[in-house]
């Protein structure tokens, strides 16, 4: 499906002027005086630019929330217009006195024929360059076919020569062990005659200052620059989040040409490598697949991303940089952008390169057969190379994708292709993925790895033709994984796989988000609202039935205390789902059993949430924590005890990402439910936990350790651990649950008070419960921030907890917004 035919007529006003070239460049930014109006003419209207067609109705109060209700529905209309935006405008130069004026487009969404003084001048149809996108929604997003133009518009004037683009990478020599940067510029020279000069290249603290000679002949020209780092220079190298620092060097790039003419770009350069690993494992077929950063294996630990907002003009650096904050906080160091939505803007890979966030960056092909005719596959391969080019400085993007899932749903032919076609099909996918796409990928990028799909089998997968026979292998490259039927709290049910790219469990965001854009007729899990907003198949009942396995369903008079009770428990049992898969994906990095293990990486779906609805993200539309992603900051610890059972065997194994082996005690404490005094505790001697590694370092029958423990019954009792090293503790406190807490003996009703004060820039809030209290929740509502941690099993009586405000607050605001929810309060 395309986007209706969407008109750009821009009108000039031009003033008579004299021709003559003029050393330099003028640049007008054509952001103001734009409007839009509707395919018979009957509403015309101002339009921000970038922006859509809903924005601008939005601005003028024709359209409510696009999110509120059921309005994704009401506002369909919109997408099946045709619409024109217009400007009409003057230039702040004369145009005539330039030898090159160039109108250029940044993003066009999506099929559009451009006039400018009535003449017709081009057409688009890809938006950055391709078809399919998120707007036309998924299980978690709703559909909004946005159009519009929405990126920047500009005109630029040009003398003598033009710098199209210019980018960069940084490169180690093995051999040599000598650092470079190879520079790539693109010069469109506009003289007639060849055109002298010199370019100069300057990263000052690198005591590097180096000019090259250039002598351009007319049309484009590619100049190819390698600035070498002198070894004797300490060049501090980019690590990701927990690993290192971030370190970057200021470089400019000046070129001084005939006719007094100087282009002068800055950027910041950063040195780091990055491998993808594929070897044989002793005692395991298949191969590994793990990166190694500056030659150190690293585990990849984070989320999948998708667009923040389905109107990209409200995205702005503020509001990425909450999200992506909100990344590093819980201890995550690698995004997938996923390929259906978007090649994110520029500042997203600026925020991901200054906070150590790896990017695992897809191209925009998902779930979709795609053609392989000649004029898709020139338009995709002018979208790859002008992606790679753009984001190829960027340290902080660590490999290239193909599709997302096309390998796999292909090959187990998801698609219902007649069986006569289906060899067309895998023919059209490695043409389409292969020879265009990784091609031209490897042309513009040696520094990064490349795999065709996710999932896949890696080079397995290229051995096999590019389309696997099971490309969801537990022994080569990524692994997809769901399962909703299954007791999320069995570890055996997950895979075993070297690295797990996708894998997660719906749940539904606060009361406080969805009471802004619902009424209270809404505010019922069986509602048709509640129906409406689901758009995962089943999606509701299977949020139930795996919540039912362990916990009791809230159950009262009052339907919306109900309501609310169910959209907590629908948190709790999602965070108590990812937790136990994530655990187990961690404590397999260093193990093989039954041929399968060596996992390095765990992505789970979905980092952040497009609008106000159930999903499986872990952050909230507007970032709000869910409980979800106050577990990932203690599961995604540097260092961290995971404790799990085998066969009635408890077992606790201490998972490190550090660099170098830790020397650390074991502390194991038995509650009793019904006391807020332990049952019991010991401490190990010093254990070592080994670098880069997960290592056993307990393991006791549960009935041996009860009977010694008051003679503890698996009902009554629930364990709890952490590491310690010199008397401090150096990991998060973890827990065990020995039964269902639905079957909890002496689990008591706490009554949980918080007091709060002031501490500079933020709120303490000290908690003191009645009795031991699992998943204690402080909600503030619509206050912006985020708690030290939440959804906390509580087992001492007292606790503070601070508040991290986003937005001035006040005590005041916080004690009215407060609402404190434990496990007990929704029976």
């Amino acid at each position: 499906m395309l986007l209706p035919l969407l008109l750009l007529l821009l009108q000039l006003l031009l003033a008579p002027g004299r021709a003559g070239p003029t050393a330099g460049a003028r640049h007008c930014r054509l952001r103001d005086g734009w409007r839009v109006r509707n395919g018979n003419g009957s509403l015309e209207l101002p339009a921000a630019v970038p922006g859509c067609v809903h924005g601008a109705l939005l601005q003028r109060g024709l359209l409510q929330d696009p999110y509120y209700r059921f309005n994704d529905l009401d506002y369909r209309w919109i997408s099946l217009e045709n619409w024109t935006y217009s400007n009409e405008f003057k230039l702040p130069f004369d145009s005539s006195k330039w030898q090159k004026v160039n109108l250029t487009f940044e993003g066009v969404d999506t099929v559009a024929e451009i006039f400018f003084n009535n003449v017709s001048i081009g057409k688009t149809d890809n938006m950055f360059r391709r078809y399919e996108q998120c707007s036309f929604s998924w299980d978690w997003g709703p559909s909004f076919p946005t159009q519009g133009i929405w990126r920047d518009v500009h005109i630029e004037a040009f003398d003598i020569c033009h710098l199209s683009h210019l980018t960069f990478s940084s490169v180690y020599d093995d051999t040599a062990q000598v650092w470079s940067v190879e520079i790539e510029s693109v010069l469109d020279v506009i003289s007639s005659k060849p055109v002298g000069g010199q370019v100069v290249v300057a990263i000052p603290k690198l005591q590097i200052q180096q000019a090259y000679s250039l002598k351009l002949q007319p049309r484009e020209r590619v100049v190819e620059l390698s600035v070498k780092i002198n070894k004797n220079i300490t060049v501090e190298t980019w690590w990701p989040n927990g690993h290192g620092d971030q370190t970057g060097y200021n470089m400019t790039i000046l070129f001084e040409l005939d006719g007094g003419l100087r282009i002068e770009k800055s950027a910041k350069v950063y040195f780091r490598t990055v491998e993808l690993v594929e070897e044989p494992i002793k005692g395991s077929p298949g191969l590994s697949f793990y990166f190694r950063i500056n030659g150190f294996p690293i585990f990849l630990k984070g989320s999948n991303w998708i667009p923040a907002d389905a109107f990209q003009e409200r995205v702005t650096p503020d509001v990425l940089r909450l999200l992506l904050q909100s990344v590093v906080d819980a201890n995550m160091n690698a995004l997938r952008v996923w390929g259906g939505g978007i090649y994110e803007q520029d500042a997203f890979y600026e925020l991901c390169d200054e906070l150590g966030i790896m990017v695992w960056q897809d191209f925009m092909f998902a779930s979709a057969l795609y053609p392989a005719n000649q004029a898709f596959l020139d338009s995709v391969r002018a979208e790859v190379a002008y992606q790679v080019r753009r984001l190829k400085p960027h340290p902080s993007v660590i490999l290239w994708s193909g599709n997302n899932e096309n390998e796999g749903l292909l090959a187990v032919n998801w698609f219902h292709v007649p069986l006569g076609d289906l060899e067309t099909y895998i023919k059209d996918y490695v043409t389409l993925y292969a020879a265009n796409i990784r091609e031209v990928v490897l042309a513009g990028d040696k520094t990064r790895p490349f795999v065709p799909s996710s999932p896949s089998n890696g080079i397995e997968t290229v051995a096999e033709g590019w389309v696997s026979r099971h490309p969801n292998s537990n022994q080569y490259g990524d692994v997809h994984f769901y399962d909703y039927d299954s007791d999320c709290w069995n570890w055996t049910v997950f895979p075993k796989a070297r690295f797990v790219s996708e894998y997660g469990y719906q749940s539904w965001p606060s009361f406080s988000a969805l009471e802004k854009v619902s009424e209270k007729e809404d505010w019922s899990y069986n509602s048709t609202f509640a129906y409406h907003r689901q758009h995962h198949l089943h999606g509701n009942e299977e949020m139930l039935r795996q919540a039912a396995l362990h916990f009791r369903l809230p159950q009262g008079p009052d339907p919306v205390r109900t309501f609310r009770d169910t959209l907590f428990l629908t948190q709790v049992t999602q965070a108590q789902c990812i937790k136990t898969e994530t655990e187990f994906y961690r404590r397999s990095r260093s193990e093989i059993v039954a041929g399968e293990g060596h996992t390095m990486g765990a992505l789970y779906w979905q980092l952040n949430d497009i609008w106000p609805a159930p999903s499986w993200s872990s952050l909230e539309y507007g970032g709000k924590w869910k409980m979800l992603h106050y577990l990932t900051r203690h599961f995604f610890h540097p260092l961290l005890p995971v404790g799990f059972e085998d066969r009635d065997v408890i077992y606790i194994h201490g998972v490190s990402d550090l660099h170098e082996d830790r020397n650390v005690t074991l502390t194991l404490t038995v509650h009793s439910w019904r006391s807020l005094q332990p049952q019991c505790a010991q401490t190990t001697e010093p254990l070592v936990v080994k670098a880069g590694a997960a290592t056993r370092l307990y393991s006791e029958p549960v009935a041996r350790l009860l009977s010694r423990c008051g003679n503890c019954t698996r009902p009554g009792c629930v364990l709890s651990f952490h590491l310690s090293a010199g008397g401090e503790v150096v990991s998060p406190v973890n827990y065990h649950f020995l039964s269902s807490l639905k079957d909890a003996e002496g689990l008591l009703k706490a009554h949980i008070t918080a007091t709060i004060s002031q501490r500079g820039d933020t709120f303490a809030f000290d908690l003191e419960t009645s009795a031991v209290a699992p998943f204690v929740w402080l909600d503030v509502g619509s206050i912006p921030g985020r708690f030290s941690d939440n959804g906390f099993l509580m087992t001492e009586k007292t606790r503070t907890v601070l508040f991290h405000p986003w937005a001035p607050t006040s005590k005041s605001d916080l004690q009215q917004s407060l609402r404190v929810t434990s496990l007990t309060d929704i029976y």
